[in-house]
């Protein structure tokens, strides 16, 4: 059984953030971000300055597409060009699983400005976004595997405001009203676009919103939906149904910030026993369907609770692997 984080750390020392994961997380590592760097080095601010031919500056409103690129962007870029390169000095020999991450194509749509407001309320805007972040994903990988030559790359698009897209909360520029629902084939169409330039590399959609579009994700090619287990509601037939197609569940399962006092391993992997008894799958698919996480980024917590938390997970994982019998009715 796996762990890995989610994405997002505290701290400002790339070196230092990736040999941490490296030793905690050894069997699905990932490159992490850190935003406490300033902006563009947040999960929005990174994807948008690597956007394939457009080009984006910071406003009071926040990231806004613009006609040429400025220093935000080559700031942005310049963030990402620096973890990538120290990726060489800790994974240049890596054989295993590596995870990165880029921001999903309807956050972008929701989170980015046009001088009119939202992208997501611009149809011409919110397609050129998309098409737009599939080529980011092509290059981003292909930098990546000249990094890490021998690793086995999984792609991790972060779609938290996707159920807000799909339900027409998003906020017009206004603030008093919200932007229409996009119809949900719409979302999984372009979603599935994104996905596909990803090629052989396979992809997870991670959303810590309440309400995950379970079926629509698997519907656009993810090959792993993660959520966190204490704020989703996941419909159990909808579980079911993904682990029966094969897709691997990534689970939130210990708090991005620190509770004050650790729970104990038992705590952390019993809301996983719990779930895995009531879909009621043999146990002994337990250990190849699920990858524990944090609940979400840990950027907003302690370096002290990072450690714990990435530890907690790690060890929550081998205690399930090791006793999938535990997870019988």
């Amino acid at each position: 059984m796996t762990a890995t984080g989610v994405g997002s750390l505290p701290g400002e020392d790339i070196d230092a953030a990736l040999g941490l994961v490296f030793t905690e997380l050894p069997d699905l590592p990932h490159l992490p971000e850190l935003p406490g760097r300033g902006p563009g080095a947040d999960m929005v601010g990174r994807t948008a300055g690597a956007l394939a031919d457009l080009h984006v500056d910071l406003q009071p409103s926040g990231w806004r597409l613009v006609s040429r690129a400025g220093i935000d962007e080559r700031r942005a870029a310049d963030f990402l060009d620096r973890d990538l390169d120290a990726l060489v000095r800790i994974a240049a020999d890596h054989d295993g699983p590596l995870k990165v991450q880029l921001a999903g194509p309807w956050t972008l749509a929701a989170t980015l400005q046009t001088a009119r407001g939202p992208v997501l309320a611009d149809s011409g805007a919110t397609r050129d976004v998309i098409a737009s972040l599939a080529e980011t994903v092509r290059v981003h990988l292909a930098e990546v595997a000249r990094r890490a030559p021998r690793a086995r790359l999984v792609l991790q698009l972060d779609e938290p405001a996707l159920p807000a897209v799909l339900a027409g909360s998003v906020p017009t520029a206004s603030g008093f009203g919200n932007i229409r629902a996009v119809e949900p084939a719409s979302v999984r169409d372009a979603l599935a676009g994104v996905v596909a330039a990803a090629g052989e590399v396979d992809v997870a959609v991670h959303c810590c919103a309440a309400d995950v579009p379970l079926k629509l994700l698997a519907d656009a090619g993810a090959k792993a939906v993660s959520v966190d287990l204490a704020t989703a509601r996941p419909d159990h037939d909808a579980v079911g149904e993904l682990v029966e197609a094969g897709l691997s569940l990534w689970l939130g399962v210990v708090p991005a910030l620190g509770p004050g006092v650790p729970p104990p391993v038992r705590d952390v992997v019993e809301p996983v026993r719990r779930l895995w008894r009531e879909i009621g799958f043999p146990p002994e698919r337990l250990a190849e369907t699920v990858v524990l996480t944090p609940a979400c980024g840990l950027a907003g917590a302690s370096e002290g609770w990072v450690r714990t938390a990435l530890r907690l997970v790690r060890q929550a994982a081998g205690v399930l692997a090791d006793a999938p019998e535990a997870v019988s009715p």
